[in-house]
This record gives C-alpha cells, structure tokens and sequence, in this order.
C-alpha cells in the first residue's frame, strides 16, 4: 500500500513549531470521525473486559476515531500546501441517544506553510 504524503503534515496544539518560521495561514481545516451504533453498542459490550477502571474496547475505539478525525484534517491541509496544521483542537460528541446513539470525535486546526 503506497504511503499517503498528508501523513507528512506536522499537527500540533500549540500556535507555532519551534525552528520554523509561518509564512502563510492557509485557513481553518477539520476532520471528523463517526462511529455507528453498532461500535456504540459494542463499547458497552465491552465493559466486560473494564479491568482497573478502563474499557479496552471503549478507548481503542475512541483512538481509532481520533485517529481518522487527523487523518482528515491532515488531508484537507496538504490539499491546501500546507506544512502544518497548528492550534488543534479536539472534540468528542455523542449524538443521537437510544439505539441510535453515535460518537462523533472531529479536529479543527489552522493550516500553515513555512518560509
């Protein structure tokens, strides 16, 4: 599988990259990531496995939805020319309720290009 350049993007929480001087702010770019019901139902599934307090099966599924959610917005950058994307931020959501309960996880960030 051949390897995706926007994994190259720089992602960071703070405002700049130490060394490296912004040239253009490029605009906002986000990701977002929804896990259906049936992984839904699936983390209460496996409360099971909570051992010391934690689901296994709960926070691997919330890592595999931020992983996506980055990976998006990450795309939507090197689409853009960016180098980075600074100032991230990232939020978790549980929309609907019932059994049509999902979890949204999305990423927001402000493109940039370096000199």
């Amino acid at each position: 599988m051949a390897r995706n350049p926007a994994d190259d993007i720089m992602v960071t929480t703070t405002d700049g990259i130490q060394d490296h001087k912004v040239t253009a702010y490029l605009g906002i770019v986000s990701g977002e990531a929804i896990m259906g019901t049936n992984v839904f139902k699936d983390f209460f599934a496996g409360i099971r496995d909570v051992v010391g307090g934690r689901s296994g099966g709960y926070e691997k599924a919330l890592r595999e939805a931020k992983q996506l959610a980055l990976a998006d917005m990450r795309e939507e950058a090197y689409n853009l020319g960016a180098h980075a994307v600074v100032a991230v931020d990232l939020d978790y959501e549980v929309i609907g309720g019932d059994d049509k309960t999902m979890l949204m996880v999305s990423a927001n960030g402000t493109a940039v290009r370096f000199g």
